[in-house]
């Protein structure tokens, strides 16, 4: 279990061995919150390698008029987050085992990525090609990413992709990127 506090709400999660940071909630991802959380964002929104959720649910639980939809391949990480969806009383998220984008249905208004990168470059690059398939016109993909994991060569690929790529956030190390589906 890990407990975390955000914006004065406290958070406990359910975690375990062979998921990303099952000892606590790792900096990337609590300045990615941060981020996030100012950004009011609403409608369909998708997390991509959720883990056992601590982007997503913590996003869910400030956003309840939202929808949300975790994705992962591993599924212990999947059923840790079913299992935290349940502790938390979430009724606005939903989990799916899924390669990507393999098992998703429909568009969102929102994706978001806390990439996996011992995964490595191709893993996570088909990660953000695969976004723009699924984002509504208008939609927007948001990362985080270290800049000594590659963030400018990450940032360079999806405005590649998406013909634009704005860093929206710095910290500690941290690049917050979105990229809008025109």
């Amino acid at each position: 279990m890990i407990n975390y506090v955000i914006e004065g709400r406290s958070f406990s999660l359910k975690t375990d061995a062979g998921v990303f940071s099952k000892d606590r909630i790792d900096e990337g991802t609590f300045i990615f919150l941060e981020t996030l959380l100012k950004l009011k964002l609403s409608g369909r929104i998708l997390d991509v390698g959720c883990g056992y959720g601590a982007l997503g649910l913590t996003l869910a639980q400030f956003l309840p008029a939202s929808q949300f939809v975790l994705i992962d391949v591993n599924a212990r990480a999947v059923a840790l987050c079913n299992e935290n969806i349940a502790s938390l009383r979430t009724q606005n998220a939903v989990t799916l085992l899924s390669d990507m984008y393999e098992h998703v249905e429909g568009t969102f208004d929102s994706i978001v990525i806390n990439p996996p990168i011992r995964a490595g470059k191709t893993v996570i690059y088909g990660m953000f090609a695969g976004a723009k398939d699924h984002l509504n016109d208008g939609g927007s993909l948001f990362i985080v990413i270290r800049k000594s994991h590659g963030a400018e060569s990450a940032a360079t690929y999806i405005a590649s992709i998406f013909g634009n790529c704005t860093r929206i956030h710095r910290a500690k190390g941290y690049h917050v990127y979105q990229a809008v589906k025109k």
